[in-house]
């Protein structure tokens, strides 16, 4: 998924790799240098739900999105509107 047709776009909480297809698939990732287990699904939490509450505005495709560890730090309403920013600038948005 990494190397052919994929949009990537880096922001100061995650990054996003977008290719177009004709289904949704979805995967989120927190490596250890988000923390322990709970900082990690936590990261993954936060990335999921900004997912689930814009899916309607979603091209399909293939998405991942890679924690990094500054999300922890930031709150929800600012990672939110780097998401929809980044969405934009990945032409994922339909």
């Amino acid at each position: 998924m990494y190397k052919h047709g994929t949009k990537t776009c880096h922001t100061p909480y995650f990054v996003l790799f977008f290719k177009k297809s004709s289904e949704y698939t979805v995967g989120f990732v927190a490596s250890k240098k988000i923390g322990n287990a709970v900082h990690r699904n936590r990261a993954k939490r936060l990335m999921r739900a900004h997912f689930i509450e814009n899916i309607d505005l979603l091209s399909s495709g293939s998405y991942v999105l890679v924690a990094k560890p500054s999300l922890l730090k930031q709150d929800y309403l600012e990672t939110k509107k780097t998401y929809l920013q980044t969405l934009k600038k990945c032409s994922a948005l339909t």
